[in-house]
């Protein structure tokens, strides 16, 4: 599902962001180059996955609006993990979102569901996949994956969900993960305007705030060899997940990496959500 209609609809929601985030807001966007770098120039075969806060429905295609940015390039457009019961509800939704390059997820499927095949083949493609992760009040935990609702709180980033790190571990090639936190885009288009609404349109005339990070770059063999020490040591519920066979991993060591990796990509996010303006 390419050609023609996807460079149709990628280049009608690259123009609405454009609008609504050079045109009619502020937005300001530190380390953009690195970012502008490892789309368009990775090493071949190189796959890239970007991780950032979820503040706003919006907040993709939204982020990408910046200045600079080739947004209306359908070749070096992200894929991005979309909730399935949202983005793929009917027929003309689906076939929109396919076109946008968007995957579609079962919320509480786990992360071996069929769906995170796509994804991987992707990856294994060297392509870009973006991920969202949606930051709720501390109490809570994150999500690896795109919500139907949208808590717009600033909160200290606390445990990630798995699905960001097998995705990690179980390309066929080591992603380079690039962090970005944003904020702004909740006031862009509010969950709560009127009447506890959001607006019909995207408002204008605020400031945007879009902090890249730098590239995270992960040993998987080095650190699959420490998981499985610590696993050892560890007692997790068991889920029946297969053995990755590419490092020897059973599932208690499969947990025991995916934190790890979960927890040096919250740090770095972390980081950066505390430089936001």
């Amino acid at each position: 599902m390419a050609g023609i209609p996807r460079k149709a609809v990628i280049l009608m929601v690259g123009a609405f962001a454009k609008a609504v985030t050079t045109l009619l807001n502020n937005a300001s966007v530190r380390n953009a180059d690195t970012l502008l770098r490892l789309v368009r120039s990775r090493p071949p075969g190189v796959p890239l996955i970007t991780v950032s806060n979820h503040m706003s429905t919006l907040d993709d295609p939204l982020l990408w609006g910046f200045k600079g940015f080739p947004i209306t390039n359908s070749k070096l457009a992200r894929w991005v993990l979309a909730a399935e019961d949202i983005c793929f509800r009917n027929s003309l939704y689906s076939y929109f979102f396919r076109q946008g390059k968007c995957i579609p997820i079962t919320r509480g499927a786990g992360i071996y569901q069929d769906h995170m095949n796509e994804a991987l083949q992707r990856l294994s493609n060297g392509e870009w996949i973006m991920v969202e992760i949606l930051i709720k009040a501390c109490r809570e935990q994150l999500h690896t994956f795109p919500e139907g609702k949208v808590n717009q709180e600033i909160a200290p980033i606390r445990r990630l969900k798995w699905g960001t790190a097998s995705l990690i571990v179980r390309a066929p090639v080591t992603p380079i993960v690039l962090p970005i936190v944003h904020r702004g885009f909740q006031e862009v288009m509010p969950e709560n305007y009127r009447s506890g609404r959001r607006p019909r349109f995207p408002l204008r005339n605020k400031n945007i705030d879009i902090i890249v990070g730098e590239p995270i770059e992960f040993d998987i063999a080095k650190l699959s060899r420490t998981a499985t020490s610590m696993s050892h040591s560890l007692s997790f519920p068991a889920f029946g997940w297969p053995k990755l066979t590419r490092y020897e991993l059973d599932e208690a060591a499969q947990k025991c990496l995916y934190m790890t990796i979960s927890d040096q990509i919250r740090t770095a996010m972390q980081v950066l959500l505390s430089q936001t303006r």
